[in-house]
C-alpha cells in the first residue's frame, strides 16, 4: 500500500488497435486538462450550447436536442430507453450480435415487451424483416444497433428509417462504434433518437455520451414528464406505469438542463465536456465525409493486409463496418497466445470476440486518431511477426505490401 501512496499511476505505451477503446487523440487529451469552471458560469454554459450545435454536425441533424449524457455510451443508451418506454410498450430489436441482445436486455429491464429479429451473426436486418415485424407486433419502437463491433457488421438504415416514420413507428439507434466512421445521417434517415461515445471513431475517452433527439421523440418524452423536484409535467398522468424509473437517466430532467432554464440536475462533468466537444470540433475541421472516407481507407488497407497473409476475414464483407475488421483465427495457433504476444513484445492490443465467436476471430479495430497508416502497418506487420514465431507459414512481407497498394 506504502508504494501506491508515493508513485502515480503511469500506464504503459500501448497502440490500441482492438474494438474499442482507442488512443485518445492528443488535442482532446489536452482539452480535458484545461481547469475547471462553475457548472452556472457564462463561460460553461456557453461550452454547452457550442456543444451541442457542434453534435448538430456530427450527428447531420437540425435537432435542437443534440447533447451530452454524462455517463459511458450504455449510459446514453439507457437513457434513451427509459425515457422512450413505458411498461407493456412493445419493441421490435433485430439482433446480429452482442450489442443487439443488449438493446433487447434493457428494453425488458424498462418493463417492454421485446419481439427479437434473430439473424445469423455476420448478416444484419433486411428492410422487408423489420417491415413485417412491425404487421405482425405494432410496436412503438423499433431498436437498432448501427455498428455491432462483437460482428463487426453494419446495419444499413437508410431504407429502415424512412420506413418505419411512415408506419408511425418511433426508432432507436446505438451509434457507439459506427459514428464517425460510417456514414449516418439522422435527419434523412429519420431516426428518432441516436446515442454514441467518444471511444470509438470520434477520438476521445469513454464517458460522455453524445445523443440526439427528433421533435417525435422529444413529444413521447414529454409525455412522462411528472411533477418532481418543482417540475411540472407538460402532460402530467396519474398511471404509475408511465413514471421513469431512473432520476439520473431520465432525458426530461436532463434537457431542462442543457436547456436555457438551465436547471441543475447533476454536475456537469467538466473535463468531459471540454473533450466531448474538442471531439466534435476535430472531425468537423476534417470534415464528417472525409472522416468516413479515412476510416473505410484505413479499414480497406487492413483488410487487404490480412488477405495477403492468407487468413479469412469474418462476416458478410459488403456490410462490414469500415472502421472492425474480423478475421478467423488460424486453427495452428492459439488464439490468446498470439493477442498476448501482440501486446507484450509489440505493445498492440487487438481483440478476441463473445459468444459463439469467442476464440474464433479476432477483431482489428481501424478507428478516430488511429485509423491512420502507420498504425495499420505496424500492426500487420507485428501481427505477421507474432503467426510466424507460432510456426505459421506466411508470405513474408505481403500483409504491409499490399496493405500500401490500397494507399498508393
Amino acid at each position: 500500500m506504502s508504494d501506491y501512496l508515493h508513485e502515480s499511476f503511469l500506464p504503459p505505451p500501448r497502440l490500441l488497435m482492438g474494438p474499442g477503446p482507442i488512443n485518445c487523440d492528443p488535442r482532446v487529451l489536452r482539452a480535458m486538462s484545461y481547469q475547471l469552471v462553475g457548472q452556472f458560469d457564462p463561460a460553461m454554459t456557453r461550452c454547452m450550447t457550442e456543444t451541442m450545435a457542434l453534435y448538430r454536425g456530427v450527428f447531420k441533424t437540425k435537432n435542437p436536442w443534440t447533447f451530452i449524457v454524462d455517463s459511458t455510451a450504455r449510459g446514453g443508451i439507457e437513457a434513451a430507453m427509459v425515457s422512450l418506454l413505458n411498461p407493456g410498450d412493445k419493441v421490435v430489436v433485430p439482433v446480429f450480435g452482442r450489442f443487439g441482445l443488449l438493446l433487447k436486455e434493457i428494453a425488458e429491464r424498462c418493463g417492454a415487451l421485446v419481439h427479437t429479429l434473430d439473424l445469423e451473426w455476420g448478416q444484419v436486418a433486411q428492410p422487408e424483416q423489420i417491415e413485417a415485424a412491425i404487421h405482425r407486433f405494432n410496436p412503438k419502437l423499433v431498436a437498432l444497433v448501427q455498428g455491432d463491433t462483437s460482428t463487426t457488421m453494419c446495419q444499413p438504415l437508410a431504407d429502415i428509417g424512412p420506413m418505419c416514420f411512415d408506419m408511425g413507428v418511433l426508432t432507436y439507434c446505438d451509434a457507439t462504434a459506427s459514428l464517425g466512421g460510417n456514414d449516418f445521417r439522422t435527419d434523412e434517415w429519420k431516426i428518432s433518437a441516436v446515442t454514441a461515445g467518444l471511444q470509438k471513431c470520434l477520438s476521445g475517452p469513454s464517458g460522455s455520451a453524445p445523443i440526439t433527439l427528433s421533435s417525435q421523440a422529444v413529444d413521447e418524452i414529454n409525455k412522462r414528464r411528472h411533477v418532481e423536484a418543482g417540475i411540472k409535467a407538460a402532460h402530467h398522468t396519474e398511471a404509475t406505469g408511465s413514471r421513469i424509473s431512473s432520476n439520473y437517466f431520465d432525458l426530461a430532467m436532463i434537457m431542462d438542463y442543457w436547456g436555457e432554464e438551465r436547471l441543475n440536475h447533476h454536475t456537469e462533468a467538466t473535463s468531459m465536456l471540454y473533450g466531448a466537444r474538442e471531439c466534435a470540433r476535430i472531425l468537423l475541421e476534417e470534415g464528417v465525409d472525409n472522416t468516413v472516407a479515412r476510416h473505410k481507407q484505413n479499414g480497406d488497407a487492413l483488410a487487404a493486409g490480412l488477405r495477403a497473409m492468407g487468413l479469412t476475414l469474418y462476416g458478410e464483407q459488403s456490410q462490414r463496418m469500415n472502421n472492425v475488421v474480423g478475421v478467423y483465427i488460424p486453427e495452428q495457433v492459439n488464439g490468446d497466445r498470439v493477442r498476448q504476444q501482440m501486446l507484450e513484445d509489440f505493445g498492440i492490443e487487438i481483440g478476441t470476440s463473445f459468444g459463439p465467436l469467442h476464440g474464433v476471430i479476432w477483431r482489428i479495430g481501424t478507428m478516430g486518431y488511429n485509423a491512420r497508416r502507420s498504425a495499420v502497418l505496424q500492426t500487420l506487420a507485428s501481427l505477421e511477426q507474432c503467426l510466424l514465431l507460432n510456426g505459421l507459414k506466411l508470405p513474408a512481407g505481403a500483409a504491409v505490401r499490399q496493405a500500401l497498394s490500397v494507399y498508393q
